[in-house]
């Protein structure tokens, strides 16, 4: 399983300062997003996922500039989510330098528009999934509301995505619908957050999971990148 760092990004800064040299007062805090990737991708980061808060609220990618400074100083892939929901919006972030994309899931309430964003993105487009039931229960769903989250992953994995990001799914119930979707679906499913130890990353990697996004654990020192890639071995 792969360990993929997250920044989130908000008016062209990492929302989060990293310091990784705090516990021995060397070296000197950033909020520089090129300079955050560029150190984990020195640690052997295969991916950086960058979250685009601006984008989120704006609909469209927002912090290109900063996409492109790590783009110009990291050769790894960058998957960006915020504001990816057309195909206008995955040309822009493919544009800046970012080579995935994570749309939401009001994506998989409109079949034509994502079968448009997948003529642009293909293998390279994911859909970010919540894995709490209650969440996808009290979504306004257009479409014939799916019967639960394996279902509809099953369901848009028929239309052609290969890939999903999974949030909320690190707790007990989390973790058996990971399991079940990594089942049903014949594609990579990526896990969000929510973990901030070892014991945690290994209960995902077991679960099927093909990696796990960390953010704020890893920026804020309460995991360390060595520690979360052997326990994802």
């Amino acid at each position: 399983m792969q360990v993929i760092p997250a920044i989130d990004i908000a008016g062209g800064r990492s929302r989060i300062v990293f310091w990784p040299g705090v516990s021995a007062g060397i070296g000197a805090p950033t909020d520089r997003p090129d300079r955050i990737a560029e150190h984990f991708v020195g640690l052997g980061a295969p991916v950086i996922h960058i979250v685009d808060f601006d984008g989120a609220r704006e609909g469209r990618p927002a912090n290109l500039d900063a996409i492109g400074m790590i783009a110009g100083r990291v050769a790894t892939p960058l998957q960006l989510a915020g504001g990816i929901g057309s195909p206008e919006a995955i040309r822009l972030a493919f544009a800046a330098g970012a080579t995935r994309v994570v749309a939401e899931t009001a994506l998989a309430d409109d079949p034509g528009l994502l079968r448009a964003c997948l003529e642009v993105a293909g293998d390279w487009l994911a859909i970010g999934l919540d894995a709490r039931p209650d969440r996808l229960g009290a979504y306004p769903w257009r479409r014939t509301a799916p019967a639960s989250v394996t279902d509809l992953a099953r369901d848009l994995a028929g239309q052609g995505v290969a890939r999903f990001v999974l949030s909320h799914a690190t707790g007990d119930a989390g973790v058996a619908t990971l399991a079940s979707v990594a089942a049903a679906v014949d594609g990579d499913v990526l896990v969000a957050g929510g973990a901030n130890d070892a014991a945690t990353i290994r209960r995902v990697r077991d679960a099927g999971a093909a990696a796990i996004i960390l953010g704020e654990a890893l920026l804020s020192g309460a995991l360390d990148y060595a520690t979360a890639s052997e326990a994802a071995t």
